[in-house]
Formats: structure tokens, C-alpha cells, sequence
């Protein structure tokens, strides 16, 4: 490094905050500045033997976990599409 080009440091001009333990702890692994991908969590659920038989007969290759995980995250977000179109609806009504 050119040591004519580094500008000495001040802790006058520091103006980056102290990170803790806890700050780390939050902190989220990026690589290339994009989100890594969230990992699947395994949990247990009990579910109807015919819900399952269901899914199991319509996934082919994909598996059945994944195609009841397709089947929740379309569910999600029909919910929070749904609520937004009725905050617009509302907000247009009432502009009225």
C-alpha cells in the first residue's frame, strides 16, 4: 500500500459504531453482497393420512415435503396479496 495515499486515522473522524458480541450474533452472512439462502428447518407436523396420500400422489419426483412446502408459501402469500388489495380498495373508497 502507498503510505502516501492512507490517511491517518482519528478517532475524531471515527464515526463507525463499536460492534458487540450481540451485533454479531445478528449479523447476517452475505456473499458476493447477496442473501444467502435460508436453510430449511426440520420440524415435526401431524397431518390427516389423507392430506398426505394427496400430496404424495401429486408430487412424482419432486417429493411430497416439497410440494406441501409450494403449497404453504402460495397460501402466505395469497394471504398478504389479499390483505394488500383490501388496504387499497379501502383507501380508494374512502378517497371517494
Amino acid at each position: 500500500m502507498n503510505k502516501k495515499t492512507t490517511l491517518p486515522a482519528s478517532d475524531e473522524l471515527d464515526e463507525a459504531p463499536v460492534w458487540t458480541n450481540d451485533d454479531f450474533k445478528k449479523a447476517t452472512h452475505r456473499a458476493g453482497l447477496k442473501p444467502l439462502s435460508l436453510k430449511k428447518k426440520k420440524i415435526n407436523i401431524t397431518l390427516d393420512p389423507d392430506i398426505i396420500a394427496w400430496f404424495k400422489e401429486r408430487a412424482g419426483t419432486r417429493g411430497y415435503q416439497t410440494l406441501i412446502n409450494a403449497a404453504l408459501r402460495e397460501a402466505m402469500q395469497k394471504k398478504t396479496i389479499e390483505e394488500v388489495l383490501r388496504k387499497v380498495i379501502k383507501e380508494e373508497l374512502h378517497s371517494q
